[in-house]
């Protein structure tokens, strides 16, 4: 006796048709175009999430750059003085200094 796997297929293929749910045209009924838009959609995401991080970094930068501005300090040469002075601060902690604690931050700008 043969045997038919339809069940097992149609799992499969409703898995599938959720997971594209929201997907334009037939990318969200077609099972073939959902399986491709879906590799394709797990790949975008592992590369946007390496962008992320040095979006995050800039973003960082930015922040720290404007609050040396008004100290009168340029980023490079405070980067530097932190490597000197051995602060082991990074780059988001001290974004978040400049933003929430100006005052702190400008002790530390003063260290080096």
């Amino acid at each position: 006796m043969r045997v038919k796997s339809g069940i097992v297929t149609a799992r499969r293929h409703r898995k599938i048709l959720d997971r594209a749910k929201g997907y334009r045209l037939s990318h969200s009924s077609n099972v073939r175009k959902a399986i491709e838009t879906l590799l394709h959609a797990k790949q975008y995401s592992y590369v946007d999430r390496k962008k992320r991080a040095g979006q995050f970094k800039k973003l960082w930068i930015q922040r720290i750059g404007i609050a040396l501005e008004s100290l009168g300090i340029s980023y490079s040469k405070f980067m530097a003085n932190l490597k000197t002075a051995k602060v082991a601060l990074n780059r988001k902690m001290l974004a978040e200094l400049a933003v929430k604690q100006p005052e702190i931050f400008a002790k530390i700008a003063k260290l080096g």
